[in-house]
């Protein structure tokens, strides 16, 4: 199996946070929007490409594990990672670190879903198509 990576920073905004200036919980799951937007943006398949195709990829769950707290002004790595499986179901995973200290990890589930229809489909071949030139562009750097 072949796994596409792609780190995307971001510093944590005050308005992320709580009275305590630590980064409210739920807003990790926001940051793991960044990680997968930006890997499909790295991946030249931008969210707004998908939607164009009249496809929507809804998340179908979403699992965090925090590990150390977020303050405001962190700069925070979000390592974002995809193994391309020809399955219906895709689930990407994330880390997110502050330097070398791990914040939280998690995962989330997606289903390719027709826009018109708002029924599950397989993912699409611009997807699988996206993601292996990805992979095979980082092989040759």
């Amino acid at each position: 199996m072949h796994t596409a990576r792609h780190t995307a920073t971001v510093r944590v905004r005050y308005a992320d946070t709580d009275k305590m200036k630590i980064v409210y919980n739920g807003n990790y799951f926001v940051y793991f929007e960044v990680g997968r937007t930006e890997l499909l943006r790295a991946c030249n398949l931008p969210y707004s490409t998908i939607e164009e195709q009249g496809f929507m990829l809804p998340v179908l769950e979403a699992h965090i594990a925090y590990k150390s707290p977020a303050y405001y002004d962190d700069l925070l790595d979000i390592h974002t990672s995809y193994t391309l499986e020809r399955k219906a179901i895709v689930r990407l995973d994330y880390a997110i670190q502050r330097n070398t200290t791990d914040i939280a990890i998690g995962y989330t589930t997606h289903s390719f879903v027709k826009a018109d229809t708002m029924r599950p489909v397989r993912p699409p071949a611009i997807f699988f198509d996206a993601v292996a030139q990805f992979i095979q562009s980082k092989r040759h750097t």
